[in-house]
């Protein structure tokens, strides 16, 4: 298994007890899932991917707390603190129509309505609720809203983005963006995350 092409689940916030429970900061919809005892999980450290697998969950504010099969104490926890939690991309549920991964967004050709070229698609900011593209444009970003008014066409196996913009939308986004210099939640990798959008 390739570890960049795994999606994102999660990362380990920080041990909790001394049990060698852990917090984690999930980033995924489907969380009940993903943390459910006995659900594989997998790990990057020290030059080597390993599995893990979860024995225990509860959930605290939105958060699981989870314990890990061979972690049995805070230090061996305390190890593992930052470090991301990801699945086979193969593992990931089958979505809707009219809703997509976030993974599958990254790196798409985004063009107008029109055929101009915009950008690429460099991550996907938001909830379920409201997503928005975040599109590299040269050095700079622009944000686009995740709506189906504004994304006219999303063909993932073309890897293209159809957009049809309100009249400034690209030009004013991008200014303030650009102003403020913006960096959005601050993560610009592109690690594939096992949460969705709705267009």
């Amino acid at each position: 298994m390739n570890w960049e092409e795994m999606a994102l689940v999660g990362h380990v916030a920080r041990p909790h007890g001394l049990r060698g429970q852990v917090v984690v900061n999930p980033e995924t919809d489907f969380p009940q899932d993903r943390f459910r005892p006995g659900a594989e999980l997998f790990i990057y450290r020290e030059g080597r991917l390993s599995s893990v697998t979860v024995t225990t969950v509860r959930f605290h504010r939105d958060r699981p707390i989870i314990g890990l099969q061979g972690l049995s104490d805070v230090t061996e926890a305390s190890e593992l603190a930052g470090s991301e939690l990801r699945v086979p991309r193969e593992s990931l549920a089958s979505l809707p129509d009219g809703t997509f991964y976030w993974h599958d967004l990254v790196g798409c050709a985004v063009e107008t309505i029109g055929g101009g070229a915009v950008g690429v698609v460099s991550r996907v900011e938001g909830t379920m609720r409201g997503s928005r593209l975040v599109v590299t444009v040269q050095d700079r970003e622009v944000l686009v809203p995740l709506a189906g008014e504004i994304c006219h066409t999303i063909d993932i196996g073309e890897r293209r983005i159809v957009i049809d913009p309100p009249e400034g939308l690209l030009e004013l986004n991008d200014a303030v963006r650009h102003r403020h210099d913006l960096s959005g939640d601050g993560r610009t990798s592109r690690r594939v995350g096992d949460r969705r959008s709705r267009d």
